[in-house]
């Protein structure tokens, strides 16, 4: 094809794979292409990849795209990524990694966590002054300097995914404001880096490390450099705007911008984001976060690490020949097989409790050493009554954060959700159910290609602001309904699911530490 119009280049770096994408500026989808890369499991709670594995992918998924839509460069305005987060590298003064990467999943610093949770700390307000997650900047680059002590002393820079991908991309290193926000407990109405607080836990000189401008979303970041827009067929005069966390970015393209909205990210881990006009902090859930999205709100954060990926591990291992054979018999894919067995099964599939904890819990126990539990099992169960009660594990879990939410005042009353899970009718079926709440689909289910999109296009000076972007390019297509006779007989097995955990707690904390050696 030939573009005659403005166009937006944006890349997603997801925990598998990137998938990137061409939008006009109205928001619709001109091509897309995808590429995986490998995630490597060294021990229990560890996860890494390798920075070299996502250029490549990117040099791929450029190329590839630029070469099917044939669009002029000069019709290319701007180009927004978002990443995972917090994956944190370590990196040498040429910016080179001088590590794997530590990716977001990655629980491996619990021990560094529990100790920064105790210093006492008023910027610990982002975790309701409770538990601090593993996953975050602090307790990572702790890990690494007290366990890696000869890296850490070798580095110059430590920085998030998104930071060094717009590094190759422009030569210019800058964080963002929603990374260093929401997850590395930076406090843009408060000063920015909490120095003492970086001393007090014995990371004094990191700051030094870190990006020292920190740029809103949207924000120019620079150029392409000269040599790249040439190996990719673009002009030098390509924008590079700044993104964020892929989630967060997913909250524009779900169009979940004003107050009382919640975006439901849903992929390998689920989260839910919801904008709100007042700050405040609750043991449980994370936030809120002042401006790390929109200026002048707050994002108030509940996830779950393992959601998606519960389900495609039992896919990748315990699925049998049968079941495939039989799937493609039917000529259906091997999900789409699985949910009609799995929809024929009962709420609470019969007796089945599964606690999603497969690599610990964020929210609302933040507890990296918790791990996932399945209770209730008898002959009568086979692998369609485990494949939905995955299903319902993770929409339990979603309930349980949302009890935190409206303890805090945080009520509600739409769902906007995104993902992998939304292809299944089945388990939007479900969570709505379990919720109580409607849930909306949006026409382009990869919000956070669309919320780069966005800010591409805010960037490139196509629209005057976030909001009026996300207006005209993000549009409904469906609404879930609840069966309010389902949510009151789910309540039953949510309670069961939230009483699991404390009775298990000591026996989860017991085996890993006797693992772990």
């Amino acid at each position: 094809m030939t573009g005659n119009g403005e166009y937006l280049l944006t890349f997603d770096f997801g925990t598998e794979s990137l998938r990137g994408a061409i939008f006009d500026r109205s928001g619709n989808m001109v091509c897309t292409e995808a590429r995986e890369y490998e995630t490597c499991f060294p021990r229990s709670g560890w996860a890494e990849q390798k920075p070299d594995e996502w250029w490549q992918s990117f040099l791929t998924v450029a190329g590839a795209l630029l070469g099917r839509c044939e669009i002029p460069k000069e019709r290319i305005r701007s180009i927004a990524v978002d990443t995972t987060s917090c994956t944190v590298l370590v990196l040498d003064s040429d910016f080179n990694p001088l590590r794997n990467a530590i990716i977001w999943m990655d629980v491996r610093s619990f021990r560094q966590a529990e100790r920064i949770a105790g210093c006492g700390a008023d910027i610990l307000r982002y975790n309701g002054h409770g538990s601090v997650s593993a996953e975050w900047m602090p307790c990572k680059a702790l890990w690494v300097r007290e366990n890696e002590p000869d890296i850490y002393g070798r580095a110059q820079h430590i920085c998030e995914f998104q930071d060094w991908i717009n590094y190759q991309l422009t030569g210019e290193f800058v964080g963002s404001i929603n990374n260093t926000t929401v997850r590395w407990y930076y406090d843009p109405r408060g000063g920015g880096w909490p120095t003492a607080f970086y001393e007090k836990i014995g990371l004094g000189d990191v700051v030094e490390k870190f990006p020292q401008t920190i740029l809103e979303l949207g924000a120019p970041v620079g150029h392409l450099r000269p040599v790249l827009a040439k190996q990719l067929g673009l002009s030098e005069k390509t924008l590079v705007v700044q993104g964020g966390a892929d989630a967060y970015i997913g909250i524009l393209g779900l169009g979940a911008v004003k107050p009382g909205r919640l975006a439901f990210i849903t992929g390998s881990s689920h989260l839910m984001l919801g904008h709100t006009d007042r700050g405040f902090h609750k043991e449980g859930i994370f936030g809120a976060f002042p401006d790390c999205v929109m200026p002048g709100l707050y994002v108030v954060e509940g996830a779950q690490i393992s959601s998606g990926s519960v389900l495609k591990w039992f896919r990748d291992g315990f699925v049998s020949r049968e079941h495939e054979e039989e799937a493609r018999n039917r000529g259906l894919p091997l999900y789409d097989y699985l949910n009609t067995l799995a929809g024929s099964i009962q709420i609470g599939s019969e007796g089945l409790i599964l606690l999603n904890y497969w690599q610990g819990n964020r929210n609302p126990l933040v507890d990296s050493q918790a791990r996932g539990v399945i209770w209730g099992l008898s002959l009568k169960h086979n692998p369609a009554h485990v494949y939905r009660a995955i299903m319902e594990g993770v929409s339990y879990g979603t309930e349980h954060i949302m009890r935190y939410f409206r303890e805090a005042g945080f009520v509600p009353r739409e769902v906007y959700a995104c993902g992998g899970a939304t292809q299944s009718d089945l388990w939007m079926q479900i969570q709505s159910d379990v919720l109580g709440i409607p849930i909306y689909l949006t026409e382009e289910p990869n919000a956070p290609l669309l919320g780069d999109a966005i800010l591409a296009s805010y960037g490139a000076g196509l629209y005057t602001s976030i909001e009026e972007a996300a207006g005209a390019m993000v549009r409904i297509k469906k609404k879930v309904e609840p069966d309010l006779e389902k949510t009151e007989a789910y309540r039953y097995y949510v309670d069961r699911y939230i009483d699991t955990y404390p009775a298990l707690k000591g026996l989860m904390h017991d085996m890993l530490e006797h693992e772990s050696g």
